[in-house]
């Protein structure tokens, strides 16, 4: 069970009685990872430089090492790796000269295999992980273990072996889960097996520990590192879900958390908010943050370009989505550059290339095999299939992939498959299954708040010139009040406690609006309220 620690308080107490008299190095190296958890990681460096230069003057040589990596792993943190290196290369001399055998040993070797891995070394970083680890379970160290193994487990996901390195990170994460490690390693541990799962498009493992990091974070009052890429993984969890206006909230505070951060997780903050405001037809919201997360290093695409192709902008978003491809990604950025690139491309008339991006995708999927990597490559197959006029060809990765994001609780994705299916049965002749499924869809997409593809929905459902339609105009009061929660979801019997009224009244009311908007379903008067304004 992890121990509730207030760092904020414990940061201030610590502080308190070292300004009182000097606290000694295993003190000092208390307050240093205090004030790292309380958010000061300048505070942090200099006091493990006291506790490092007391150690040295009292020639306690495994203490100055340790006091180097907390000085390296705060200046890793702040993205300043040439100084880092310094003080992990003084802490392998001091232990060289000492010939001590101990578990700093270990701790020292943690740096140098992420030098080793930035570089593109995978083979030396996996073999110093795992010289780290050994050294760890040798002097039964859970902290210098876990944080080996994690490092261990991003390198065979690197080079292929997933299975393993997702094994590897379930068995990290039953220590970390059970408290075994102290909250500065567990916090690092949680948000690298996090990111990894989101990159790998492991919804599921990156919901579990997702959570499990909001709940951990609870323990700890006052913490400050981790917080915001929680929330800001939090929000993709919760978009995932169709949980639109609780993502919203979440990317939002993650912004506000990362604000002024060197790390990458301002501009994941910033992405998921602009992805967000673009699905929910917010443009000026949209580019702003887009804008946002390109400042802290987060490319803006293929959110950018989809937008740009929803603006009518087609061959703008051409040349972006193929620039993307052609810079160097990889994991869930470039699976969805992909996906975004068979969409544009198909809406330029560029067959040949749309299908070479979807078979790219199979081939990412093929080597890393997740449910949503799997429907994402089975959707764009579909897609290239049903644009060369092979509808029957696409009906089957479009149903696979359906399949997988109903499994995945993904409303969205489902829903967007669902309008897809609806084409195929169009050109198959079957203008009633074509129908069924954009109003399967539009119920879908009402639960996110999707107003964009809403429209598109409602122009699929309403065939012909607006001319001919009735306006919004000729409703009456009440009658936009039962419409408004028509879109909402409500049953008449909710719509009747809400508004005070007999159920029978409602289904006049219905009625009414179906006859003067020329409506016949529930599913296109959510569209009709969505594309007329009526939701605002």
């Amino acid at each position: 069970m992890t121990k509730r620690r207030d760092w904020q308080t414990e940061y201030a107490e610590l502080l308190a009685l070292d300004r009182r008299s000097a606290l000694e190095a295993a003190d000092l190296e208390r307050l240093g990872i205090a004030a790292f958890l309380a958010g000061q990681p300048s505070v942090s460096i200099d006091v493990h430089t006291r506790a490092h230069s007391a150690a040295i003057a009292k020639g306690d040589a495994r203490r100055a090492a340790r006091a180097t990596f907390w000085i390296a792993f705060a200046l890793i943190d702040a993205r300043e790796p040439a100084r880092a290196a310094g003080w992990v290369a003084r802490g392998r001399r001091l232990l060289d000269e000492s010939h001590d055998d101990c578990v700093e040993c270990g701790y020292v070797l943690l740096p140098q295999a992420l030098q080793q891995a930035g570089a593109g070394d995978l083979a030396g970083a996996e073999a110093t992980f795992v010289a780290a680890e050994t050294i760890g379970e040798r002097f039964s160290d859970p902290d210098l273990t876990s944080l080996s193994r994690q490092g261990r487990g991003r390198v065979l996901v690197a080079t292929g072996r997933t299975a393993e390195g997702l094994a590897l990170f379930d068995e990290v994460m039953v220590s970390v889960t059970a408290g075994d490690v102290a909250p500065i390693i567990a916090g690092v541990v949680y948000c690298s097996v996090i990111s990894a799962c989101v990159d790998l498009l492991d919804v599921r493992r990156a919901q579990e520990w997702t959570a499990a990091l909001g709940d951990w974070c609870r323990t700890q009052p006052g913490l400050v590192p981790y917080r915001g890429e929680c929330l800001a993984h939090r929000a993709e969890i919760f978009r995932l879900h169709g949980q639109w206006p609780q993502a919203l909230d979440e990317a939002r505070r993650a912004c506000d958390a990362l604000a002024g951060s060197k790390g990458p997780g301002a501009g994941l903050a910033a992405y998921a908010l602009a992805e967000l405001h673009r699905l929910r037809g917010e443009i000026p919201e949209a580019e702003e943050a887009y804008g946002r997360a390109r400042e802290h290093g987060r490319a803006p695409y293929p959110g950018l370009a989809l937008l740009r192709l929803a603006q009518g902008q087609r061959e703008i978003a051409r040349a972006a989505i193929e620039r993307a491809m052609a810079e160097a990604s990889r994991g869930r950025q470039r699976a969805t550059v992909l996906a975004a690139a068979v969409e544009i491309l198909l809406a330029a008339g560029d067959r040949p290339s749309a299908r070479q991006a979807a078979d790219d995708l199979t081939g990412m999927a093929a080597a890393i095999d997740t449910p949503w990597l799997r429907a994402l490559a089975a959707c764009a197959d579909g897609a290239v299939h049903l644009a060369d006029g092979h509808a029957h060809e696409a009906l089957g990765p479009f149903r696979d992939a359906a399949a997988i994001w109903r499994d995945l609780d993904a409303p969205y994705e489902a829903a967007r498959v669902a309008v897809l299916v609806g084409h195929a049965c169009r050109a198959l002749g079957d203008d009633e299954g074509a129908r069924m499924e954009w109003e399967a869809s539009a119920r879908l997409l009402q639960r996110c708040g999707a107003t964009p593809a809403l429209e598109e929905l409602d122009r699929l459902l309403r065939p012909g010139p607006p001319a001919k339609r009735s306006e919004t105009g000729t409703l009456t009061s009440r009658e936009v009040e039962v419409l408004r929660l028509i879109a909402r979801g409500k049953t008449n019997r909710a719509i009747a406690g809400d508004l005070g009224i007999s159920e029978k009244t409602v289904a006049r009311h219905i009625s009414n609006i179906f006859v003067k908007l020329d409506l016949s379903t529930r599913a296109a008067a959510t569209a009709y309220a969505f594309t007329h304004g009526l939701m605002s």
